[in-house]
């Protein structure tokens, strides 16, 4: 038989020419694509959870793929009902249903989505971003970054539950106009209509798609690509109109007037009348014969921009609506659709709050005002506060103590890992500062887990776990606020005035400089070592690091921390000194 790699060329082929796709039930023969499908779903902790059945990856075999195979050439395959459980919804009580299939259902699903992917991805529209390969939120994110300028108006639209409510009937009306092959049609079909379990008896699934099917995100996909060619084909041509804004007439005279004393020889009675004209648009922002409409689309979630009044973006919501109850049976949720003022208010996408910028005083190299029309992708501080609460008590950190029975390394891990997925989906926000909060209290709670964990205080924990960061300006850089050192040159003790701030000490060098050295017990006092130094470039060192760095923190007790092996030459950067000296190590919280 054909590689499934050949297999897939030939389909994605015909997919890009809009052939017919027929006899493609024949290629669900072919043990090489459910080896392709099982590679991709092994390595997903959710191939372990059951369905109806007990059923899982654990025990795959051969074997079971030949018997899957046996069934489809006899048409006897049959779907099992899924599992239904469900899932909160952030920020309010109702709950999401969510279907978990079987494992021999998941590879046969992720089978079809193989075959489906490689004949429709090349026939969606530019404007989907959702559930599409080399696609996803931060594409749509930047798309709108880069060519949604002088946006005047947002039209925030959300589906009403739209997995549970596809209209079986319409979407194989869909998938028959290119596929034309009955047995596969068939099959889909049974699995759209295959029920789910909750609760002992099984229930009729008379619309919608499972959520939690390998297959449905496709199937959702291609039913809502319909919207996207009504709304590029149709609004954008009715919407759309004029080359570029025409010039504002009273932004024209002022600078001609300008031009005119300068030409005069009077460039001193020029230079203060400039101001006014830098709070002026140069263009006419309300040109009747200029319109633009923009639109992006997230699974059931999508935006549009418009460049025009109100009232044609209000007629734009409503024709959306009509069509969409018209032709695909579907609802907009009217809570969550609505329109947004670009420049005082802020349209929410995918997390992030948008806004169109507005500076005056923000000027290019030339001397022209470059940043006014431009969109501003933010992070909202009402998801800072959710973060955040989740590492606090009545809005002060607090210990977690289902993470006490870890060790420190993994609880140190662990925080890492949730606080650099935060970071890297907002990385593309222009206030990315306002982690910062979040940063301090996820520290916070950090230490404070760790110091329930070993029975010990804060200060401890501190002295104990703390880090000096190797950066582009040089070691013992600052991170974080913190105290001045005293002139004596010893650290205060005592209880710090916040979480935050607290008396840390400098990272201990060696004679000949900074070290990366592990901790030890206690600190050196031989008569042969001189007194510790501070670095020349800090005096302060950062706490436990939390950035997007691959290191951990030890799994011992911080009152049985190993000392450090002596052999190599004062000043290596990895290893310990030949005198024997405890040093500490600069570098994020290691072993």
């Amino acid at each position: 038989m054909r590689s499934a790699a050949t297999v897939l060329g030939i389909i994605r082929e015909r997919g890009r020419r809009g052939l017919p796709l027929r006899d493609v039930y024949r290629q669900l023969y072919n043990p090489a694509l459910y080896l392709r499908a099982y590679g991709r779903l092994a390595r997903h902790r959710g191939a372990l959870t059951p369905g109806s059945t007990p059923e899982t990856v654990d025990g795959m075999t051969q074997t079971k793929i030949t018997a899957i195979i046996a069934a489809l050439r006899q048409e006897r395959y049959r779907w099992t009902p899924v599992r239904r459980t469900f899932l909160a919804k952030k920020g309010t009580t109702k709950k999401r249903p969510l279907g978990l299939p079987t494992w021999s259902d998941k590879l046969l699903q992720a089978v079809l989505r193989s075959l489906l992917e490689a004949y429709y991805e090349p026939q969606f529209q530019p404007s989907s971003h959702g559930f599409r390969p080399g696609r996803g939120c931060h594409t749509a994110l930047r798309t709108l970054a880069e060519q949604w300028t002088g946006t005047h108006w947002f039209i925030e639209g959300d589906l009403a539950p739209c997995f549970d409510r596809l209209d079986h009937g319409i979407l194989l009306a869909i998938l028959r106009e290119q596929i034309h092959d009955r047995r596969f049609l068939r099959l889909i079909e049974h699995l759209l209509r295959a029920g789910y379990v909750a609760d002992w008896p099984v229930h009729p699934t008379l619309s919608g798609v499972p959520q939690g099917g390998v297959v449905s995100p496709l199937l959702a996909n291609r039913d809502l690509d319909r919207l996207d060619r009504f709304v590029e084909t149709t609004l954008l041509p009715a919407y759309t109109r004029g080359t570029h804004r025409r010039k504002n007439a009273a932004y024209r005279r002022l600078a001609q007037r300008l031009q005119a004393r300068v030409r005069a020889g009077r460039p001193t009675e020029a230079r203060p009348r400039r101001q006014p004209l830098q709070r002026l648009p140069s263009i006419d922002p309300h040109d009747p014969s200029y319109r633009r409409r923009r639109y992006i689309r997230y699974a059931d979630d999508f935006l549009l921009g418009f460049s025009g009044p109100r009232a044609e973006a209000e007629a734009i919501k409503e024709r959306l609506g009509h069509f969409l109850r018209e032709a695909l049976h579907l609802e907009l949720s009217e809570p969550k659709t609505r329109i947004t003022h670009a420049t005082p208010e802020a349209a929410h996408f995918l997390g992030y709050a948008i806004t169109t910028l507005q500076a005056d005083s923000h000027h290019d190299r030339l001397g022209r005002r470059s940043l006014n029309g431009q969109l501003g992708l933010h992070v909202p501080r009402e998801v800072v506060q959710a973060k955040c609460r989740r590492y606090q008590h009545h809005g002060r950190p607090r210990p977690l103590p289902a993470r006490s029975h870890d060790s420190a390394f993994s609880i140190v891990a662990q925080y890492q890992q949730e606080y650099r997925g935060v970071v890297e989906y907002y990385r593309l926000a222009q206030n990315l500062a306002q982690l910062r909060r979040l940063r301090g209290v996820m520290e916070a709670s950090l230490v404070r887990t760790l110091a329930a964990q070993f029975k010990t205080s804060v200060a401890q924990i501190y002295r104990r776990y703390h880090t000096t960061l190797r950066t582009a300006a040089g070691p013992g850089r600052r991170v974080g606020r913190h105290r001045a050192r005293p002139a004596a040159g010893r650290t205060p003790r005592g209880r710090p005035a916040s979480g935050l701030e607290h008396p840390l000490r400098t990272a201990r060098t060696a004679p000949c400089g900074p070290v990366r050295a592990v901790r030890s017990n206690a600190p050196h006092r031989g008569a042969s070592h001189p007194a510790p130094q501070d670095p020349p470039d800090a005096r302060a060192v950062p706490r436990p690091h939390l950035g997007p760095s691959d290191a951990g923190a030890a799994s011992q007790d911080p009152g049985d921390l190993p000392r450090v092996s002596s052999g190599a030459p004062c000043g290596s950067p990895d290893q310990a000194c030949a005198c024997g000296s405890p040093h500490w190590r600069a570098g994020s919280i290691e072993r």
